[in-house]
């Protein structure tokens, strides 16, 4: 029975990635994008509609042959809450299943904050936006992107950098009893990489989010997929060091790519700032040989021309088969909402998504199609 709920689920998914990306699909779009035989496609399509989540859109009359039933996506038939922890501030981002933010507030909070302050104004914000627009029932969950370091496993967050009261905090299951709802917990960067993924489809398959705001981060998604490590704590790419008597880093170390960073701001250098933040965005394309890396987060996008511009220069001098070996450099679709939006967007994946193929194993084959 397990097996046969999984599978059900898995059809759903692949039936609902398909819907996010077009604007009307037929019964033979699903099957030529999905593999899942035409019989399948209709039990599956037939769930989906009586849930609400996708709808009939009138039919396509071909000059030859049968008239074909067309669908879409409901996009406001679910709805999920991102949150974005910073070192000041709480970003709340109201996402439809389509990804697309409706709704984004920005909240400051104190120095120092505690974790009873965020639990406070998290719930307070959530019940804000989920009255206005009478979400109910349609509110999947709330997602919050936060500093590292963090055990997403766990749903604790271990020792945040910069922040005195956030030693192993089971952060997930606090928000839950706070909120009343389904949390997921996920560091910052891997927030913001998700739904970066979200919007640029399957050519996003080996990339990188390089975030400025609250340190320096990197979301990792390799081979279609976030990347979170052994730990679940991948992504501390400021705590690289790249200068072995560099100046002291909050995490013990010297010479930390932040802390070199962060002494070119203070110097008032954003240049030189933005060419040792190149340095290692050269570094992480040698190490893992990511095809995209994209620039994010507050402090970076106040000068994001100068961050960009460096970043392409690095790699077109610095990598030493730039001809072959190359990545582009992009700037984030979202803006400053990216986290909070990506947050809220796992939440939505985690429910319509893809799920872990793990209960199939051991298989090489497709899951069988029962639908």
């Amino acid at each position: 029975m397990a097996d046969l709920t999984f599978l059900r689920d898995y059809n759903e998914a692949l039936v609902m990635a398909v819907a996010r990306t077009r604007p009307a699909f037929e019964r033979t779009t699903i099957a030529d994008a999905t593999g899942l035989t035409p019989q399948a496609v209709s039990k599956v399509l037939g769930r989906l509609v009586e849930h609400g989540l996708i709808a009939p859109a009138g039919v396509r009359r071909p000059a030859i042959g049968k008239p074909a039933s067309r669908y879409e996506l409901v996009p406001h038939s679910r709805y999920a809450i991102g949150a974005h922890v910073a070192r000041h501030t709480l970003r709340l981002v109201l996402t439809d299943l389509a990804g697309a933010v409706r709704h984004s507030v920005v909240t400051p909070l104190p120095a120092d904050f505690t974790p009873g302050t965020l639990l406070d104004e998290l719930t307070a914000g959530v019940d804000r936006i989920a009255a206005a627009h009478r979400l109910g029932a349609r509110l999947t969950g709330v997602g919050i992107g936060m500093i590292g370091p963090l055990d997403h496993a766990q749903g604790t967050v271990r020792d945040a950098h910069r922040l005195r009261h956030w030693h192993d905090v089971p952060l997930r299951e606090l928000a839950e009893q706070a909120l009343g709802r389904p949390v997921h917990l996920d560091k910052d960067v891997t927030a913001g990489v998700t739904a970066e993924a979200w919007r640029r489809g399957p050519a996003f398959r080996d990339a990188a989010l390089i975030m400025v705001e609250s340190g320096v981060g990197a979301g990792l998604w390799l081979g279609g997929a976030a990347h979170r490590g052994s730990h679940t704590n991948a992504g501390e790419f400021g705590h690289t060091v790249i200068e072995l008597s560099g100046p002291p880093c909050v995490c013990g170390r010297r010479g930390c790519l932040e802390a070199v960073h962060d002494r070119a701001v203070a110097d008032g250098d954003i240049r030189a700032a933005a060419r040792v933040l190149a340095v290692g965005i050269v570094n992480l394309v040698q190490t893992l040989d990511v095809a995209h890396v994209v620039l994010a987060g507050a402090n970076l996008l106040t000068h994001a021309e100068i961050y960009r511009a460096e970043a392409e220069a690095a790699i077109r001098t610095q990598v030493p088969r730039a001809d072959w070996q190359t990545a582009g450099i992009t700037l984030s679709s979202l803006g400053a909402d990216v986290i909070a939006a990506g947050a809220a967007m796992q939440v939505l994946d985690s429910r319509y998504g893809i799920p872990d193929l793990a209960p199939l194993e051991p298989a090489g084959a497709r899951p069988p199609q029962s639908g």
